[in-house]
């Protein structure tokens, strides 16, 4: 909204100053500081009625040591997540952008199915929440509009280079204060639809979904949706389940996700920026670079909530935040083309998930195989998700945080580098 209100002042008005709205860079910032004030400053009054109206977190006793401590607080902090997103984003965002327009829906929408799921546990008193299948079915619904909107909208292209002729172009860069003259060929470039996306760690790291579909032969391409958009679900729903997951102990899903988001911003800002894009030789994607305004909103709401929500937490974000944070995450990296660094940058979530799995599935066989007894003295791990078996393992919750936000980190630079390790 302010971008419009201080356009109109600057080409109208000639107002002085209101050309900076302008620059993605200021407008980030101004979100990602809105951000953190909403999140801080309205927070805790959200957390007070939270607390009025008994929105308490039930607690099963898992004999985990400091758990029964927890039962009382406040839960469906995730509004205060919600909330820090979605209004700095409406207030310095271009809201015609189909990107933006896109994050804000899947951030309403998986919030809105978290946000149900916590109400029939708290005010129905029913601890299964929603049922499964509709939580899958709505993380489904919007992987669905996702994928059709990204593959079908026209908005949504990325440009490549054509070259035009066999001549060289002098170029100049300047490198540490010293003029650097070299050629490179001349070439025009094109906003084409494609659904190329990015491969970490390969020359040329570009890959079209559609290639998959070359044995149908002459005009193949047009059936790429049939592959984009399952792949499109599977992500969205993969990501928003790890986070959910990941959200046990206090503070390490919020944590992670703004390591994670941090990441994100960096790599839509080279994605959508030309020059950068070109420097790195990496896919530019027109109109993506607004995604930074959003990123940055999601980044500050993160901090922001761990102002409470670090050890001892005074809030959990419960579903309503934890499927939101993963939903977003998936959304945005399918949107600047690197959802194949997922299980990357996003591997903390990966491990969580897996490590459910690989409980549910060795428990199992060796219950078929040796029986019940043996199965549960030979479990896999003391306890699943990943976090939980530590808990069982002595450590404390807040070692356990930190050590997981390093992996974070370290998974979120290595991230970084595939832009030039290649």
């Amino acid at each position: 909204m302010f971008y419009y209100l201080f356009e109109f002042l600057d080409k109208q008005l000639n107002f002085p100053g209101a050309g900076v709205f302008q620059y993605i860079s200021f407008r980030a910032a101004m979100a990602l500081i809105f951000s953190l004030l909403i999140s801080l400053v309205f927070g805790k009054r959200i957390i007070d009625l939270l607390e009025k109206k008994q929105v308490g977190e039930t607690v099963r006793d898992l004999g985990l040591e400091g758990q029964l401590q927890k039962k009382g607080t406040p839960t469906m902090g995730g509004l205060i997540i919600l909330s820090a997103i979605v209004i700095p984003t409406v207030l310095f965002a271009k809201l015609h952008n189909v990107y933006i327009l896109l994050l804000l829906l899947s951030t309403v929408w998986l919030g809105a199915i978290g946000f149900l799921d916590d109400y029939i546990k708290v005010f129905k008193k029913d601890k299964k929440g929603l049922a499964g299948k509709f939580k899958v079915l709505g993380q489904v619904g919007i992987g669905l509009i996702v994928g059709v909107t990204l593959y079908f909208h026209n908005d949504v292209v990325v440009r490549d280079r054509v070259h035009s002729s066999g001549k060289s172009a002098y170029t100049i860069e300047v490198v540490n204060d010293s003029a650097l003259v070299g050629q490179m060929p001349e070439y025009s470039t094109v906003d084409t639809k494609s659904m190329k996306t990015t491969i970490p760690f390969v020359k040329d790291n570009e890959f079209d979904y559609s290639h998959l579909l070359s044995f149908l032969g002459d005009g193949y391409k047009k059936w790429s949706w049939l592959i984009f958009i399952p792949i499109v679900i599977i992500i969205v729903t993969a990501v928003s389940n790890g986070a959910n997951i990941t959200d046990g102990i206090d503070g390490l899903a919020t944590g992670t996700s703004a390591i994670i988001g941090v990441t994100l911003g960096i790599l839509a800002y080279v994605s959508g920026n030309r020059i950068f894009a070109d420097y790195l030789n990496i896919m530019y994607i027109p109109n993506s670079g607004e995604l930074v305004i959003f990123i940055a909103a999601f980044v500050g709401s993160c901090v922001g909530f761990l102002w409470y929500n670090s050890f001892p937490a005074q809030v959990f974000m419960g579903d309503t935040g934890s499927l939101a944070l993963g939903g977003i995450i998936a959304v945005f990296a399918i949107a600047i083309r690197k959802e194949l660094l997922i299980p990357i940058l996003c591997g903390v979530f990966l491990v969580e998930n897996v490590s459910v799995m690989m409980q549910v599935f060795i428990f199992k066989r060796r219950k078929k195989k040796y029986g019940i007894e043996y199965a549960k003295e030979h479990r896999f791990l003391k306890m699943a998700p990943l976090h939980h078996h530590y808990q069982k393992l002595g450590m404390h919750e807040s070692k356990i945080v930190s050590r997981f936000w390093i992996i974070g980190i370290m998974l979120a630079v290595l991230t970084i580098v595939t832009l030039k390790l290649r």
